[in-house]
């Protein structure tokens, strides 16, 4: 095997995990200085009501892993109110809480009614107020859009809690071949739904950018081939023959085009396919070098892939015109460092984040590049971080890593200023990948 070949397969399979389990917890491992406090009083209900989840409990730990927001303690509350109309905002304004969310749970005649308001203390007034009704079922969902409210309301930017990841993790019993699971689950690692079981190694999800579908690498029939799937439906179609090795999909903003990676013998180059009018393959990339793992720009009018036509991964920008064909020669991104790759760009297109080792160090570092101002800044010290993915508001990134020999899902703030773990009960799980805002991931 030669050596860009050994390359190639880094690239692809490294850090591969060796066993699973499913069950995913957070658990928050660097906190914020400087974060908007905020309290969130548990929901009160009464005693022959018996919710099946706290969604203060689901509110606070979703605003306390973006960073951005230190929730209160639940034993330092001045007071446990059920309404607004019930606070004295003074004993808030003492405890110095910027926003105070508030809640009751009663049964209604079809499910729970779920009342809420977020008060500001400072200018005593109500900042919104909402009514729902909601099965038992839906109560984490609504804690997390909650969350989110809240989120918009006091920063003015999206949330995303309510959004899903993708991501792959293995089973296996002893002395069995090991299963590879793609799986889904929402953002804080629940309910997850497995989306394809198989014998063979799977990789590389990626989303389609309506979050109704994924695309994915499997090596079913003995080579890399790439599938897309329909996430609510598991009806999927492989994209290009069986006797092509493909990898490294990524769907094109607007979803009609796929980007992939294509290897024939030694060769590695990037193609795009059109998923709408079908037609040959574009080739976007020609060189001897490996190049591969294509991420779009935002407007969909160029690509980001790792190449190694320098001596050592970096990454690489290639403009495209808008039938998706390339018009200008690749020109490189990065310098810092002998290993840049994996990019993901955030909806800004401004910020790429990306997997960097610094020179003699074998380290692999969650890393973001500022296009505009050329400066890499690494924002996860983690010595085996891989497959970094932005949130759809690119406030944060869900990557993997390596701890206690193990594969887990960790996320951070894209500042760097806070960090995450959600681990698994046992076993390892790899290539994470975010959703877009309002995936249908359920039927």
């Amino acid at each position: 095997m030669t050596t860009r070949r050994i390359t190639a397969l880094i690239l692809a399979l490294a850090l591969w995990p060796a066993a699973a389990g499913a069950v995913l917890t957070i658990e928050i491992t660097d906190g914020v200085s400087g974060a908007r406090p905020v309290a969130v009083v548990p929901f009160a209900h009464p005693e022959d009501v018996k919710p099946n989840t706290d969604i203060a409990e689901v509110v606070a730990t979703d605003l306390a892993r973006s960073g951005r927001f230190s929730p209160m303690d639940r034993e330092e509350l001045p007071a446990r109110p059920q309404k607004g109309g019930e606070m004295d905002m003074d004993s808030w304004r003492e405890a110095d809480q910027d926003h105070v969310l508030v809640g009751q749970v009663d049964q209604g005649a079809d499910g729970l009614v779920v009342r809420t308001q977020l008060m500001d203390p400072y200018r005593e007034e109500q900042v919104f107020g909402y009514r729902f009704q909601v099965p038992q079922s839906g109560l984490r969902r609504l804690g997390h859009r909650l969350a989110d409210r809240v989120y918009e309301e006091v920063l003015d930017r999206r949330g995303a809690f309510n959004t899903s990841m993708a991501y792959v993790r293995t089973e296996e019993e002893s002395g069995d071949e090991p299963r590879y699971i793609l799986a889904v689950a929402d953002a804080d690692g629940r309910n997850e739904q497995t989306i394809l079981d198989s014998g063979e190694p799977l990789m590389s999800p990626a989303w389609s950018p309506d979050g109704r579908r994924l695309a994915y690498v499997s090596f079913e029939g003995g080579r890399p081939g790439v599938w897309v799937q329909t996430v609510t439906s598991g009806s999927r179609e492989r994209i290009g023959p069986a006797s092509e090795s493909r990898s490294a999909p990524a769907f094109s903003p607007d979803g009609r085009y796929l980007a992939w990676t294509r290897q024939d013998g030694d060769n590695t180059d990037i193609y795009i396919t059109d998923l709408e009018r079908g037609g040959d393959p574009v080739r976007v990339t020609r060189h001897w070098a490996i190049d591969t793992e294509p991420a779009w720009l935002p407007g969909g009018d160029g690509l980001i892939f790792t190449s190694d036509r320098a001596g050592s991964p970096q990454l690489y920008e290639v403009e495209l015109d808008d039938r998706a064909r390339p018009v200008s020669n690749p020109e490189r991104l990065t310098y810092e460092g002998n290993y840049n790759a994996s990019a993901d760009v955030a909806p800004d297109g401004r910020h790429v984040a990306l997997v960097h080792r610094r020179n003699n160090d074998n380290g692999f570092r969650i890393a973001v590049l500022d296009r505009e101002r050329e400066g890499l800044e690494v924002v996860a010290d983690t010595t085996m971080g891989e497959s970094p993915s932005f949130a759809p508001n690119g406030d944060m990134i869900l990557y993997a890593a390596e701890r206690s020999g193990r594969g887990v899902l960790e996320s951070v703030s894209s500042d760097g200023r806070a960090r995450q773990r959600l681990g698994m009960d046992i076993g390892n799980v790899r290539e994470p990948a975010w959703s877009p805002f309002d995936a249908l991931t359920r039927n």
